[in-house]
């Protein structure tokens, strides 16, 4: 167990702590099948992949759901997107929408043409795409996300908007990664651009907590609330997307130059 969960990964370090999450969830995952396993009677004697009093003792807690992910400070934020717009490569378009979407990375790499009504600039993600599964989002975008998804490759047959190295294919769901590494910011993940949104719209603007958490798609208060809301609140989330869009675009003094790898 400790083989698989702390073999190194080509971005550097090991499973475990450069993708906590995702290693979480194969831990539990292999400690469920062992689990059916033994019951079933085609092993014996405890299970390896159990974490209280076992694993625990040997490997730091991944976080959890609700835990935060390492996130860019939003001052910094218009700085790193000059940054993405210096450079043409797929995954740096595909890094910048995310960013302007406050969406998911799975939502992004698995986002279709289709899903795109580029007249009503509006996205809207399908319920089983979505981390629930149980309600479509409609994503209000901003000009600039429409400009940059007009600016984008098309290929024949492939329905993705960003599109990978195989033909009919998505990019790859750990490009985005990778790219955050090749420019020197390790210290951040992707899925914690949304902590930088978040923060942002509740430090520097006025609009309700509902209006933040339905831009995120999180759940909307308790069930009382959630039931007296049952409207999607699309305006107030496009002009909050708006002016969320114009603060990552905002003028950068002096020049920005992309960091690779190693530079301090």
């Amino acid at each position: 167990m400790l083989k698989v969960l702390e073999r190194p990964i080509p971005d550097g370090g090991r499973f475990w702590d450069a993708r906590p999450e995702t290693a979480r969830r194969v831990r539990q995952r292999i400690e469920h099948v062992l689990d059916w396993a033994t019951v079933r009677g085609y092993r014996r004697g405890e299970n390896p992949a159990r974490w209280a009093g076992h694993l625990k003792a040997a490997l730091p807690a991944a976080p959890g759901r609700g835990k935060h992910f390492a996130a860019l400070p939003y001052g910094e934020v218009a700085a790193f997107v000059a940054v993405l717009r210096s450079r043409s490569d797929i995954a740096s378009r595909a890094l910048e929408f995310t960013i302007l979407t406050a969406t998911r990375s799975g939502e992004v790499i698995g986002a279709t043409w289709a899903e795109i009504d580029l007249a009503a600039a509006t996205w809207t993600i399908p319920a089983e795409r979505m981390k629930k599964g149980d309600k479509l989002h409609r994503v209000p975008l901003s000009q600039q996300a429409i400009a940059l998804l007009r600016s984008l490759p098309q290929e024949s047959n492939n329905p993705f908007i960003f599109i990978g190295s195989r033909a009919g294919a998505p990019l790859s769901i750990n490009m985005m990664s990778k790219l955050l590494a090749k420019l020197g910011r390790s210290d951040i993940t992707v899925h914690g651009f949304r902590s930088t949104f978040m923060d942002w719209a509740h430090e520097t603007t006025s609009y309700p907590k509902t209006v933040i958490d339905m831009a995120l798609a999180h759940t909307v208060g308790d069930k009382v609330e959630a039931a007296y809301r049952r409207g999607e609140l699309l305006d107030k989330r496009r002009r909050l997307m708006t002016e969320w869009a114009r603060y990552c675009s905002a003028p950068v003094r002096g020049e920005v130059v992309p960091l690779l790898k190693g530079q301090r």
